[in-house]
Order: structure tokens, then sequence, then C-alpha cells
């Protein structure tokens, strides 16, 4: 379950790279971003190092 979780996060990251340097799209993929960031933190809290 965490490789998901981790997997999610950088799919969100990705996602927030291309839209804040290609589209400004606005508040929406910064919410994608504090999301993948706390998803992050998360697995690394938990210490899980199943990869």
């Amino acid at each position: 379950m965490n490789s998901i979780l981790y997997i999610v996060a950088v799919i969100l990251v990705i996602f927030w790279a291309i839209g804040f340097f290609a589209y400004s799209v606005g508040a929406i993929i910064h919410i994608l971003l504090v999301l993948a960031i706390i998803s992050i933190l998360l697995r690394i809290i938990r210490g899980n190092s199943n990869v």
C-alpha cells in the first residue's frame, strides 16, 4: 500500500511541475503539490523502505 501512495505522490509532483511551468492553471495545481508533499512526508515518517 505504501508503494502505491509513493507512486501517486510522484505523479502529483510531475503534474504540478507541468502545470506550474507550462499552463499556470492556478490554485488546483498547488493543491496537488500539497497533497503530493503530504503523501511523501507520510511515507518518510512511517519509515518503510519497501521499494
